[in-house]
């Protein structure tokens, strides 16, 4: 039998150490991906639950719908504020459920007539049918699937916050709170600006809670958002609440962290179970 030199001993159980020390996989949610009909084609959907959710308690949770809601988006840095605001006990334990996209051009655009947006983006104008997927297909697989309250949350910056928008003015009733960033109001010319003020007359007894954010994003961009949060403001809605915040050190890269960050701190979340 051969001897081991004695000089290998340490080595040997140094590497013994390092084989019975497996990585564990670090998972911070679940990921889901479900057949459309509406779209015609699957979906991607990631979910973070709070550390305490517990399918099998009697405990229903918030929740907080994420455009551009990839893993390689802006899911990852907004559950690390769902988590952190929960764990200073500002915001309740809420469910976060990041949408990941296929064309966010196609999806979160209405149509347009001008020639030269429909030749550059030729893909866009579908945002009528993926609102149809968010409340006729999405928040049903959400509520069958995880133990929800009736606090929902939307979240969209830029075309994300253009389709919030429009949400916000023909079915503000699909969601109780509003998180609308730097939204892209400059499409189809400003024609959802131009028609607010009518939007929102022909509404009655709107229970939403709208959170409008811009940064230092160019005279067009800052204008529109405050021009937006000027006419819900002014829309006579007693339960309508409206916050803008203007952020002149962000910039339109900069500013969805620090904005969802604010704006999850004074949005009216039910603390229901």
């Amino acid at each position: 039998m051969k001897r081991i030199p004695i000089l290998l001993i340490p080595l040997l159980l140094l590497l013994a150490q390092l084989q019975a020390q497996k990585a564990a996989p670090l998972s911070i949610g679940e990921t889901h991906t479900f057949r459309s009909e509406i779209l015609r084609e699957d979906r991607t959907v990631n979910i973070y639950l709070p550390k305490e959710y517990n399918p099998a308690a009697d405990r229903h949770y918030p929740v907080i719908y994420l455009l551009d809601g990839a893993m390689d988006e802006d899911f990852v840095h907004i559950a690390g504020l769902t988590q952190f605001l929960t764990m200073i006990d500002t915001l309740p334990p809420s469910i976060l459920v990041g949408i990941a996209n296929v064309d966010r051009k196609r999806d979160f655009t209405y149509p347009s007539t001008i020639k030269e947006l429909t030749q550059k983006y030729p893909t866009t104008g579908g945002a009528a049918n993926f609102i149809a997927f968010l409340s006729q297909e999405l928040q049903p697989f959400v509520k069958k699937h995880y133990k929800v309250n009736d606090s929902t949350t939307l979240i969209g910056q830029s075309l994300g916050g253009l389709l919030a928008t429009s949400i916000v003015l023909k079915q503000p009733d699909m969601f109780m709170n509003y998180v609308i960033i730097s939204p892209s109001l400059w499409w189809d010319e400003g024609s959802l600006l131009t028609m607010a003020p009518f939007l929102i007359s022909t509404r009655k007894d709107i229970h939403a809670h709208v959170f409008i954010a811009v940064g230092d994003e160019g005279e067009e961009m800052q204008d529109a958002a405050t021009r937006l949060a000027t006419v819900l403001q002014d829309a006579r809605q007693k339960e309508l609440y409206t916050n803008f915040l203007y952020l002149p050190r962000e910039t339109h890269r900069t500013i969805l962290h620090n904005s969802v960050y604010k704006a999850l701190q004074v949005l009216h979340v039910k603390r229901t179970r």
